[in-house]
């Protein structure tokens, strides 16, 4: 029984492991890795073993860094089934559509500027046809629900309270006679978050916990405390008849963010004026999230009792589709709220708002996720003085703020307490999905917990059990 290591070792984004037993290889998520685009560009072709070898595949959530990559797998000669939750396979139904136009139509941009170069076209990574054949191959399971991979293997996948239909998995296997119980925690999410239930708990011994570390050194501020904080950046530029530009990730932020800005307007904290969300990604994932009320908390079901067209429909709101109704928001006057994917700046629509509204310094650009490193996103919440956008160099007068309390990651103490019961009971501790100084702290405290074997695991570290 081994467990290979490949993405998301030492860094955030591109989560991919592999268990390795009798003769079966699957892997655990199959994420884009989201960073300079010549890493990327090599990271994002290359996988932990051979997708023709690799049996099946098990999804803890729909994130980009999580099951981005699933259609190159695909394309490069996977043939078995995707293993997820109910929720998690219909939000990729878009999600990886989605991904596929943006993979040709950046590549497609990119490749005019390279042209006028005399640059050689680069290829795009897959195609919105490589995410429709990708579809197929998805099998959905609900929350308790046991169910069998491979042979000698059964999985079972638990809330973990991080965005709609978001899972973490403890999966027994057999080989030679042992069984071995493994843990995956995708990525856990937090208490009292708005609309989803909270994290479920995780008891029983444990072989091995693959358990991410995003937030493994800090701790989020009260939920409470960054809700006033929107309300204030609000207040603020729309004072300044400017433009707040919110980038954000389609799936669970971006629903957050709506709404609380529709308890925000009700309760007469901000003005009502117009929010506008360009990413026609995030419209469809929030008709999955209305599709999906079965697993929303009883806070939010009693806000549906008051507001009947649900927590993501307002007067106020306003969903863009077509390219033309998103570039006429550059000529609107504010003001406004723009919110528009992706959550790091690297991709899509918010690129286009960013290079038309950074100079101004009516505007603000309110920063509400946790940004990778070398990413435009990084770049603007270390308020560098000029930024890159689409090749051109823009100087960045409009405001920047940063909201961390809106995380869907557990911090610190909520991993470490969500851990608690595995104490004495986990033979061995890896921590992956956490940049390396992160894991260190985090995995220093989880020793003085009383986990006597934590490990940071490189990339392509194999281990066996």
């Amino acid at each position: 029984m081994e467990i290979e290591f490949f993405g998301a070792a030492q860094t955030v984004t591109g989560s991919q492991h592999l268990l390795r037993f009798g003769n079966s290889q699957v892997m655990l998520d199959c994420g884009l890795f989201q960073g300079p685009r010549e890493e990327s560009f090599t990271k994002n072709r290359t996988f932990v073993t051979s997708p023709n070898d690799v049996s099946a595949v098990i999804l803890s959530h729909a994130h980009t860094d999580h099951a981005g990559n699933l259609p190159s797998l695909v394309r490069h000669g996977y043939k078995g089934k995707i293993f997820t939750t109910t929720a998690s396979m219909d939000m990729a139904n878009f999600m990886l559509r989605d991904s596929g136009r943006i993979q040709e139509n950046d590549v497609e941009f990119v490749n005019k500027k390279r042209a006028k170069k005399g640059l050689p076209p680069m290829e795009a990574l897959y195609t919105e046809a490589d995410a429709e054949a990708t579809l197929p191959h998805f099998l959905g399971v609900s929350y308790h629900q046991p169910f069998q991979p491979v042979p000698n293997m059964k999985v079972t996948f638990f809330d973990a309270g991080h965005i709609l239909g978001s899972a973490f998995l403890v999966a027994e296997i057999e080989e030679d006679g042992k069984t071995y119980r493994i843990g995956f925690s995708g990525d856990l999410g937090r208490k009292d978050k708005p609309i989803l239930r909270d994290p479920e708990a995780i008891g029983g011994a444990l072989d091995a916990m693959i358990m991410e570390s995003t937030y493994g050194n800090s701790d989020h501020k009260d939920p409470s405390f960054a809700v006033s904080k929107l309300a204030e950046v609000v207040r603020q530029t729309s004072a300044r008849n400017g433009k707040l530009i919110i980038p954000s990730f389609a799936v669970g932020r971006a629903q957050d963010l709506v709404y609380w800005l529709h308890r925000l307007m009700n309760s007469g904290d901000i003005p009502r004026i117009p929010i506008y969300v360009d990413s026609p990604l995030t419209n469809n994932i929030s008709q999955v999230y209305s599709r999906h009320r079965n697993v929303f908390d009883e806070e939010t079901l009693d806000f549906i009792g008051a507001n009947p067209q649900g927590p993501l429909k307002f007067k106020e709101l306003n969903y863009i589709q077509t390219a033309d109704q998103s570039k006429a928001l550059n000529a609107q006057p504010g003001p406004m709220v723009i919110i528009s994917a992706s959550g790091m700046c690297e991709t899509g629509r918010i690129l286009h708002h960013l290079s038309n509204n950074i100079g101004d310094e009516r505007n603000t650009v309110l920063i509400v996720s946790w940004q990778a490193p070398y990413t435009l996103g990084r770049r603007l919440l270390e308020k560098q003085p000029f930024v890159n956008i689409f090749g051109e160099k823009h100087r960045v007068r409009a405001s920047v703020e940063h909201i961390n309390g809106l995380s869907a990651h557990a911090d610190q103490r909520e991993m470490r307490a969500w851990l608690k019961p595995l104490i004495g009971q986990c033979g061995h501790l890896f921590l992956v999905h956490g940049e390396p100084d992160v894991q260190e702290y985090f995995a220093a405290n989880l020793r003085d917990d009383g986990f006597a074997n934590v490990t940071i695991p490189q990339k392509g570290d194999r281990f066996t059990l």
